[in-house]
Parts: structure tokens; C-alpha cells; sequence
């Protein structure tokens, strides 16, 4: 079957890779419909590898030449014999991690934060970037008829977004303040505004994106490299700062615009990775009684929550895409493409079969 396979920095291959095995009694296996292309994945292009393991993980004891894709939607082809809640023909999304389900963090359903967690995609044996790849049951998200394979597709970013946005403390009617206008940054802004957001500020250099954002017609959308973005965030808020702030650009200049942008007592969560170190000023923190918040992933449980709001229409998640892509050019037109800072994509798909 085809697949796009990592092998090493700037080394992804589309070739013919072996179908899975047969699927054990508490697996599935899919064939992926849609699959996005992740941050996560263009650092490992650019840097790797970083995530994806060189010697035998831990859990799921995969290592590299690794099949990458984890946000993707597909049809189940095959179920294991202790398999419920899902059948043969259903349309899905896929909840990438997997955990151990024994440890401190498991046992107190903070299952994406278990040490030993892998991904499918990064440290599995099969990705979504593929014909067939067989994953664990309890992956499986069943998608109703009102969601399409596209949105089914841009679940798994979703909900990166929306827990950014929630572990904020938010609250409808609470002025959000979003930097960063990436897919998870526009997703971050569009479940904001779902939620009841009073009024959704967007900051992003990058002319393009900004005209994206704009076009989404919810929020207010800044040129951080034209504008002071904490003095314009007070001038529309009547002098006193965002509620909240979510940093979706894993960069120095958003991380400090999202805190300059709080009203005093405020909380921003960290979404971005940051691939260096950054600096604050935590006296700023103190005397202005801000909380900076990390996220990492999502709660493991959350795929249903987000898939029922995409299916009520509130949450136009396919809003962000800029194409789907064919497999074969996964690389000059997907990686490459979403790596230059000057380019106009946000958000794309590959199709691979």
C-alpha cells in the first residue's frame, strides 16, 4: 500500500509499504479517508527527529522509517473480536494517542499526559498518511451523518484548539485575545466565538492569514508588526485587557503580546510549541496577578464533545482549510508549502487513496 513515510530530516518518501497484520481482539483497522498535516509533523521534517522515536518505544515498540499522519478520517474496514461501538462501514475520526492506562496519570483520566504515551502517526506502526493503518478500539470516534470525512479530518486539531481555550478558564461572554493565526489558532478563534465569546481578538503578522481570519467575518484580526497589539486589545476593551488569551504561535513576540493583552487577574494558556526558550517578566505575572497556563494534547475522551459541535453547525471547523492534496505531492506541496513563513496556506489535507 502507499504511504508517506519519515526517514530522516528533509527525507519523506511516498512509497509501497506492507499492509498491517491482522487486527487483535481490541482493534480496528481503517482505511483513512482525509488526513492533515500537523506543526508537530513539519518540526519533525525540519528538525527531526524530535518525537518520532530511533530505537523501540517504550509502549508500542514502533520506530523509525515511521508512516506519519495522526489528525485524520477514514472507514472502518475491520473490527477485533471484542470490539463494541463501532462497526464495519462506519465513518470515523481517530484519536491518536495511546496510552498505558495503569499509570498515576492514566488512573486519574489524564491519559495524555501517561509517560509512556505514543502516537499514531509519530511512534506507531501505521499513520493516517497511508491506505490502512490498524489502532487501538478505544481510538475510534464514531462520526454522525451532519459531519463530514473533511471535518472528521480536522477533529483532532479542534480539539487541541478548544482545550487551549478552555483550560483558559473562559466563559461565555469573555473577550478572548488569540496570537497566532495557524489552523489551530483559527480553530481556537472559531470555537471561541461557538462558545459565546463577547468578542474574539486575533493577532498574526503574516498578511495572508490575517486575511483568512478576517474572512471568517468573528473577529477582530491585528498586524502585530503595525500595531501595538496590548494597547489596541485596551482600546477595544475599554481600557481594561482581555479575559483570557490563548498563544497559538509558539513564539516569543505572541507569548508576550497574549500576556500584554490581559486584564490584570487574567490567564493565557501556552498552545504553541516553542522550539527555543522564550522570556517573560514574572514580576508582570505578580503584580498583575496573571496565570500562564500550559496545554499539552487534549483530554483522550474529548473527540465526541467536539464532533457534536461541528455537528451543529456553531463550529465550522472546515473553515481553515486551504486545499486537499494528493499523497504524491505530500512534500513540495504540503510540507515545504506550510513551512514558508511567506506562504499562503493554513490548514491542508492529503488524500491518499
Amino acid at each position: 500500500m502507499r504511504a508517506a513515510v519519515f526517514h530522516d530530516k528533509h527525507d519523506i518518501r511516498v512509497e509501497d509499504v506492507p499492509e498491517p497484520a491482522g487486527v487483535g481482539a481490541r482493534e480496528v483497522r481503517v482505511r483513512p479517508a482525509l488526513c492533515g498535516i500537523c506543526g508537530t509533523d513539519l518540526h519533525e521534517y525540519a528538525a527531526g527527529p524530535i518525537v518520532i522515536p530511533t530505537s523501540p518505544h517504550p509502549l508500542s515498540r514502533a520506530s523509525a522509517p515511521q508512516v506519519l499522519g495522526h489528525e485524520f478520517s477514514g472507514q472502518v474496514l475491520e473490527i477485533g473480536a471484542d470490539v463494541t461501538g463501532v462497526r464495519v462501514g462506519d465513518r470515523v475520526a481517530v484519536m491518536p494517542l495511546i496510552y498505558c492506562g495503569h499509570c498515576y496519570y492514566c488512573r486519574r483520566g489524564l491519559n495524555h499526559l501517561c509517560p509512556e504515551m505514543a502516537c499514531t502517526g509519530l511512534s506507531w506502526h501505521g499513520g493516517g498518511i497511508s491506505e490502512q493503518v490498524v489502532v487501538p478500539d478505544y481510538q475510534i470516534a464514531v462520526l454522525p451523518e451532519s459531519v463530514t470525512d473533511v471535518q472528521g479530518a480536522l477533529v483532532e486539531p479542534a480539539a487541541v484548539a478548544a482545550y487551549g481555550v478552555d483550560r483558559t478558564g473562559f466563559r461565555p461572554g469573555d473577550t478572548i485575545l488569540v496570537t497566532g493565526a495557524g489552523p489551530i489558532g483559527g480553530l481556537a478563534a472559531l470555537y471561541a466565538h461557538a462558545a459565546g465569546a463577547a468578542q474574539v481578538i486575533v493577532s498574526e503578522p503574516n498578511p495572508r492569514r490575517r486575511a483568512l481570519l478576517d474572512a471568517f467575518g468573528i473577529a477582530t484580526v491585528l498586524d502585530p508588526l503595525a500595531e501595538d497589539v496590548p494597547a489596541v486589545v485596551r482600546a477595544l476593551t475599554g481600557g481594561v485587557g482581555a479575559d483570557v488569551a490563548a498563544e497559538c504561535s509558539g513564539s516569543e513576540a505572541g507569548l508576550a503580546a497574549a500576556l500584554g493583552g490581559l486584564r490584570s487577574h487574567g490567564t493565557a494558556t501556552q498552545v504553541g510549541l516553542h522550539v527555543r526558550p522564550a522570556t517573560i517578566d514574572p514580576m508582570a505575572l505578580s503584580q498583575r496577578d496573571l496565570s500562564l497556563v500550559g496545554t499539552w494534547c487534549y483530554p483522550v475522551y474529548d473527540f465526541p464533545r467536539i464532533i457534536s459541535l461541528i455537528g451543529t453547525g456553531r463550529f465550522p471547523v472546515e473553515r481553515v482549510l486551504t486545499e486537499v492534496i494528493d499523497v504524491a505531492d505530500v512534500v513540495p506541496r504540503g510540507f515545504d508549502r506550510l513551512l514558508d513563513p511567506d506562504g499562503d496556506a493554513q490548514k491542508l489535507l492529503v488524500k491518499v487513496g
